[in-house]
């Protein structure tokens, strides 16, 4: 299982390296192979000082893009987007590997990151409807996970990224229509998603340092910087995974939310109701869900449709150390596109 960094112009890639080859368990099992856009010189020598520890690639098309004129000050999305696909080309056509995790240069990982990915990775290539594996819980805040279950996995239908998986089969699908930028949200579209879902954890295997990029920061201060990174290692290639397989994960998942008494959002805000354990709050349409998760503290955007860390619309976090679950009624029969 490669591990691909895409890297730019942060000579701090050096961080991301680091951890990376502090905890990989082999360097057989797992190369790690940084590919380089922007032809940054330092970044360049940063990469280069770990000789043979890495593979340093450099993507060969440095030029502007032209895009629309509305688009000018995104140029930068446009760029990411066409290194993506090199990169992505390099490790499937070219090296022909037949899975990748990817990772971009501002990202830290948790000394069990390579052992999840190991453990998930039969999962992706036995379940169908599975078309990734991520590292990342976007409601991961430190008051927001049980740091005491590091070994909780879900299922979700948000495409997370900051630290993935996919198989070669995904990049034969989505190379021929690769978007030309802004490709995250593009794979949260229902024509990429194809109703699959994702792997995500209780508690986030990645970190982000990276406030300055190209997105200047959005989402750094309120949300990023306060995303727990474990710190304790699971043997999770010694568990069972298969409550993770579509069918049994909803035989159980389910039937555990929806039996979850449902309480007012201001009942957990004013701490009453204690002795309910796991609860419920139920909201019913787009605009009822933005309220209640931005009371709550989760992240309240929704890309085509789809709420962050959501499953069957439900988003499952801590609050004021218990377990509550934001769902919709329990007939839910789809996500809306029109609520983005």
């Amino acid at each position: 299982l490669p591990v691909l960094v895409l890297a730019c112009d942060r000579s701090t890639v050096r961080r991301c390296l680091d951890k990376l080859l502090r905890y990989r368990p082999s360097p057989e099992r797992f190369p790690v192979i940084v590919s380089q856009d922007c032809g940054h010189a330092e970044t360049a020598r940063a990469i280069a000082s770990y000789g043979d520890a890495v593979a340093h690639l450099r993507q060969p098309d440095l030029s502007d893009i032209p895009v629309p004129p509305e688009h000018r000050k995104f140029q930068g999305y446009y760029k990411i987007a066409r290194h993506y696909r090199w990169a992505l080309g390099q490790v499937f056509r070219t090296l022909r590997y037949r899975a990748a995790i990817v990772v971009e240069d501002d990202l830290e990982v948790a000394p069990d990151f390579f052992e999840y990915f190991q453990a998930a990775f039969p999962l992706l290539l036995a379940d169908r409807s599975l078309w990734c594996v991520s590292a990342w819980n976007d409601n991961g805040k430190e008051q927001m996970v049980d740091a005491g279950q590091a070994e909780l996995l879900y299922r979700t239908d948000f495409f997370p990224g900051l630290g993935w998986l996919l198989l070669a089969e995904l990049w034969d699908e989505l190379e021929p229509k690769w978007p030309r930028a802004f490709w995250d949200d593009w794979m949260r579209q229902p024509e990429q998603r194809r109703g699959r879902s994702c792997v995500r954890p209780e508690v986030s295997r990645t970190m982000t340092f990276g406030r300055k990029g190209v997105s200047h920061g959005q989402f750094f201060d309120q949300y990023l910087k306060f995303i727990k990174l474990n710190d304790r290692f699971v043997p999770f290639t010694r568990l069972d995974l298969s409550y993770l397989k579509k069918e049994e994960y909803e035989r159980s998942f389910l039937p555990r939310v929806y039996a979850a008494p449902e309480v007012r959002v201001e009942e957990l805000q004013g701490n009453r109701r204690r002795e309910l354990g796991a609860v419920r709050v139920q909201y019913t349409g787009r605009d009822s869900f933005k309220a209640f998760a931005k009371a709550l503290g989760l992240m309240d955007d929704l890309k085509s449709g789809v709420p962050r860390a959501g499953y069957r619309g439900i988003v499952s976090f801590v609050y004021r150390g218990r377990r509550v679950y934001l769902a919709p009624p329990s007939d839910w029969t789809g996500y809306d596109p029109s609520w983005s």
